[in-house]
């Protein structure tokens, strides 16, 4: 049987679910009665969200053809996604939405395409809506990928409408798995793994040699693990058991593994060693850093047991243990941006019932020290075994004293915005604003623009894209990658509460940004956390410089309502004594720290 993969890009809510939908309708891989809506996002918060998180393989077979599909995600912080299902993919079906026009994201995944050399399908989505304008984004498709008119496809996901051409093209002009010459060993790539209640680990492997059989041995040549293969099969889109997982196919691997750090994703599955190993996929970098944290000391065994299975089946999750004075035992983790954030906190406290705290998020930077002697300065965890003399830190809390600093570095991104030509001005401002360097202005039509920017990272991971959503009526995209790291003037702005360091509060900025993120926060947290008998006071310093401070008075309780008449001194007698009272609270006093508090570090408006 003749075999094709292929997986669906496009920006967000561009249609891919609905098309996969309507793909699994056709091919009659499910019945009528089996469908609904987004039926391949299959976690709560995806249905929720309205948006695909993971990505999920389906088998169908359309006129004798096995055809593979993998749908993936169209957020930019879930990018790692499509990388991986490309890789076991020959081909891709761009998918546009025909009333939007190309978005930021759809150029993205389309350069990931072009880097994998796979065939391109270009099909507009949505003609039913009354905005539709199939002309012109067909103009825009055949300019960026070089296309004719008639290679552009025009479909309706929602009804129905062009699905079968859809279909038919990607029997056509995508090309069947290299098959390569008959191999006694079994080699496949496992793009994405998920840990199994009762099943142990299962390994999602695409096929690119011999073929695996239900119980046969099993090696895994990264981890060198060696497991029995209890199941092999297709996805349909359950799992549907088989005698064997041929070359070329894409399926499941039922290892049974019970550690989750066994089956790792871009590993190797092999029937016999020694094998070579497939090349893999390149290691991904968190961009974002954060403190986890169980808001109860006895949660600290089952957050762990919680991060390890979800960095199973998300590889771009990166967690390792820390310790705060006043937040106890947690883990500092590592994001592709602040949805991932988001998605991982709420799937934490879903799925694994765990009561958190998070810490302000940032991302990591590289400081070079003066000194001989490091260790002294920094963990020695921290320093880069390749350059000497150089940290890496993403906490706050380790930013070395200011003295033994030489130079510190900061990650930068392509920045890349797609608007309307009337939010350019506005667009260009925004970015700017937060230390943005201009690189290019080039029109996709006569009305909407892509614009190129360098930007710190820094200042475009917390509220950025809220921002420029609102700046520009919603009608922008974005996306960005990193281009490496460069120095600037950093500085740690200290968070002190009643003259006592919240570490766990303080961030990294540019000194030119530190006296307004200070005011912001000072005024932020003088809203959040709660009053006491004594006057708290909330500062933001460098060093030992202030440079913004708020005052959240104290209660006053009224302890003269009980006197009537006679003399001023006795109510002046219990004005003193009450006085006395809350400068001897301020001393033993302590400020909590609620969630609250931390998220309002969070929203600089």
């Amino acid at each position: 049987m003749e075999i094709r993969n292929f997986c669906i890009i496009a920006h967000i809510d561009h249609g891919k679910s609905t098309l996969a939908d309507r793909m699994i309708e056709l091919t009659g891989t499910l019945q009528k009665r089996e469908m609904k809506a987004q039926l391949l996002d299959t976690m709560d918060l995806e249905r929720e969200r309205g948006i695909t998180i993971k990505l999920q393989p389906v088998r169908m077979e359309y006129k004798g053809v096995q055809m593979n599909l993998i749908d993936t995600p169209g957020h930019t912080d879930f990018r790692y996604e499509v990388s991986r299902s490309l890789a076991a993919c020959e081909g891709v079906v761009l998918l546009v939405d025909v009333s939007q026009g190309i978005q930021a994201q759809t150029l993205a995944v389309l350069y990931m395409a072009l880097e994998h050399d796979l065939t391109i399908i270009p099909v507009l989505n949505k003609i039913d809506l009354p905005a539709a304008d199939p002309e012109r984004v067909s103009e825009e498709v055949m300019k960026l990928i070089g296309c004719e008119k008639e290679d552009i496809l025009l479909i309706s996901a929602k009804d129905g409408r062009g699905v079968g051409e859809v279909l038919d093209a990607v029997h056509e002009r995508i090309p069947g798995p290299k098959l390569g010459e008959k191999s006694d060993v079994a080699r496949g790539l496992i793009f994405d793994a998920v840990m199994d209640t009762y099943r142990g680990t299962v390994a999602y492997v695409r096929m690119m040699e011999g073929s695996i059989k239900k119980g046969q041995k099993i090696h895994l040549l990264g981890t060198k693990m060696e497991f029995e293969a209890t199941d092999v099969g297709h996805f349909a889109p359950k799992y549907v058991s088989e005698k064997s997982l041929n070359v070329g196919e894409i399926g499941y691997i039922v290892t049974g593994g019970k550690d989750v750090a066994h089956v790792r994703t871009g590993d190797t599955v092999a029937s016999a060693i020694p094998s070579e190993p497939l090349p893999g996929y390149k290691e991904v970098q968190p961009m974002v850093f954060a403190g986890l944290y169980p808001s109860e000391a006895d949660g600290h065994p089952v957050l762990r047991e919680a991060l390890e299975k979800l960095s199973l089946n998300d590889a771009a999750l990166n967690m390792e243990p820390e310790r705060n004075a006043a937040l106890g035992n947690g883990f500092r983790c590592g994001f592709l941006g602040l949805l991932h954030m988001d998605i991982i906190q709420e799937r934490l406290e879903r799925e694994y019932d765990c009561d958190l705290i998070i810490t302000a998020p940032s991302v990591r930077y590289e400081i070079v020290l003066q000194s001989k002697q490091p260790a002294e300065i920094v963990r020695s965890s921290l320093l880069k075994p390749d350059e000497p003399g150089t940290a890496v830190i993403s906490n706050p809390a380790d930013f070395p004293d200011p003295t033994y600093i030489a130079e510190i570095r900061e990650p930068w991104v392509k920045l890349e915005i797609v608007c309307r030509k009337e939010d350019v001005g506005p667009a260009m401002q925004l970015v700017t604003d937060r230390r943005g360097v201009y690189q290019s202005l080039e029109y996709l039509d006569e009305d909407r623009a892509l614009l190129d920017f360098e930007v710190p990272l820094q200042g475009i991971v917390l509220d950025f894209f809220d921002k420029l959503k609102s700046t520009t009526a919603g009608y922008a995209s974005m996306s960005y990658d990193p281009i490496g790291y460069r120095p600037g003037d950093l500085v740690k702005l200290q968070i002190l509460l009643l003259g006592e360091p919240a570490d766990s509060l303080s961030s990294i900025v540019h000194r030119s940004e530190a006296h307004s993120v200070g005011g912001i926060v000072c005024k932020k947290l003088k809203e959040v956390i709660p009053k006491a008998q004594y006057q708290i006071s909330i500062q933001a310093a460098i060093g030992g410089k202030v440079v913004a401070r708020e005052t959240l008075s104290a209660f006053r309780k009224d302890v003269t309502s009980g006197l009537y008449g006679g003399d001023i001194t006795r109510k002046q007698k219990h004005l003193k004594k009450q006085k006395k009272g809350k400068k001897r609270l301020k001393q033993m006093g302590k400020v909590t720290l609620t969630q609250e508090a931390f998220l309002s570090v969070l929203k600089r408006d």
